[in-house]
């Protein structure tokens, strides 16, 4: 419950640091809202569409209502997708409105001892922790591999977690071993006549839980032409504290990667993440009021390009590449195609697999519902998307689903899981299904 003195803090802030000149360019008209999957969901519910959600904003900085529990809800119902921005045809930048209003009521609302432990644990003890990652990821992987796993499934101790949880703890990646974690390159040469000069950025849990796809998307960019820089000092990209009221450490987390980045010498930061990727493209944004550090940020967002770009352009398409007979869809990483606009590349390198059947399917770019955390704190909403999202994928009559992110790679997965399809169908990041094309066009035949 918000209390009356945290009202009229919140509310005094609204009016001193929400952008309102950004605020009055939503006109009102609506084109957002068949955009919107919560408003959809919700039953076409004006409070939770990217409209209702200005409206209570500008209210709130005019004093018309409070900013109560009901203001709290319809932001935190949000799932950030923004689909919204992409249709809006005044160019309102609704995700900056949503993450400036979400910081403003997160840092002047009590949380519970609880939330504020886990909030801190996970934001300023973890996240911008790698070695803290890596070791929970190897604890992870210990997990797995020594039997404590399957005695878990077997004695009936996951009934206590809820259902989904439960079911996320079966779609987990295999995770590496802690040695495997911690001995990670800080430059690869091109295995071709070089082409370009890349740093990647390895982030925090694509280096861990999904190193493999790391290693990947290394070879991939290897196999096209790029010599490899990965900053060893590099951190979290501060998506997740950006999104969830943490405005001050992602600032400072942006920081850290831009300082890390800045000696590179590279023509381009890759990303495989399309929600890392996002973000740090708006390091210019975050860190615009600051003198120092604003046209550094600038220079940092303008180098940032998605993996699949980078293969275009090197025309990685036209290599040979082929897999067995198979139907392949893919699910778009929201970020990536409404943030970065990113949203052929990905499809011309799907498309140009030998054997693969590419096939569209109806509401690609529809968030699955995956969004960060919010599959594990707005579960119902998550899974009543997820549910429309399946009935997509299973109408293409796909083998492969394909995304961009790893949030959406485990709710897809999560989804095939949900509907008993794990033996017909499987959920796989392009990078590690273009490495698999690859390598099988090369393999012998007859092997």
């Amino acid at each position: 419950m918000i209390t009356a003195q945290e009202k009229k803090r919140i509310q005094t802030e609204f009016q001193e640091k929400m952008d309102y000149d950004e605020l009055l360019n939503c006109m009102r008209c609506g084109f957002c809202l068949p955009s919107c999957p919560t408003y959809i969901e919700s039953g076409y519910d004006e409070a939770h569409s990217p409209r209702g959600r200005i409206a209570l904003m500008k209210a709130v900085v005019d004093g018309d209502i409070e900013p109560d529990e009901d203001v709290k809800r319809s932001l935190d119902m949000c799932l950030g997708c923004r689909a919204c921005e992409p249709v809006c045809p005044s160019g309102v930048k609704y995700g900056h409105l949503l993450e400036q209003a979400r910081d403003i009521i997160y840092q002047n609302h009590q949380l519970s001892t609880s939330t504020k432990a886990i909030r801190n644990i996970a934001f300023t003890g973890l996240f911008p922790n790698q070695s803290r990652m890596r070791t929970l990821t190897g604890l992870l992987g210990f997990y797995q591999r020594s039997g404590l796993q399957k005695a878990a499934r077997r004695t009936g101790l996951m009934k206590f977690l809820p259902e989904n949880l439960r079911t996320m703890e079966q779609v987990l990646p295999e995770v590496p071993s802690l040695k495997q974690l911690k001995n990670r390159p800080d430059h690869l040469p091109s295995l071709i006549p070089q082409k370009k000069k890349i740093a990647f950025f390895s982030g925090c849990l694509m280096d861990s839980m999904f190193m493999s796809t790391n290693d990947a998307t290394m070879k991939l960019l290897q196999y096209a032409g790029c010599e490899i820089v990965i900053p060893d000092s590099q951190a979290c990209c501060g998506a997740l504290h950006g999104h969830s009221g943490e405005k001050q450490q992602a600032k400072e987390l942006a920081r850290r990667n831009i300082a890390a980045f800045e000696a590179s010498g590279a023509d381009h930061i890759i990303t495989n993440a399309g929600g890392c990727g996002a973000f740090l493209t708006d390091y210019d944004h975050l860190l615009k009021d600051d003198p120092e550090w604003a046209p550094r940020a600038a220079a940092f967002a303008a180098k940032i390009k998605d993996i699949s770009s980078v293969l275009t352009e090197l025309e990685f398409d036209k290599l040979p590449l082929e897999l067995p007979e198979q139907i392949i869809t893919y699910q778009d990483s929201c970020h990536l195609k409404n943030v970065q606009k990113t949203f052929l590349e990905p499809r011309q390198l799907l498309q140009s697999i030998a054997g693969g059947q590419y096939k569209e399917m109806k509401d690609a770019d529809r968030c699955c519902g995956s969004a960060g955390i919010y599959n594990i704190v707005e579960s119902e909403m998550s899974m009543q998307i997820l549910d429309y999202k399946m009935e997509q994928v299973q109408d293409t009559m796909a083998k492969t689903i394909v995304t961009a992110n790893p949030g959406c790679l485990l709710q897809m997965k999560l989804g095939i899981e949900r509907e008993g399809l794990t033996e017909s169908m499987r959920a796989v990041h392009i990078v590690d299904l273009l490495l698999e094309a690859y390598e099988y066009a090369r393999e012998p035949v007859g092997s």
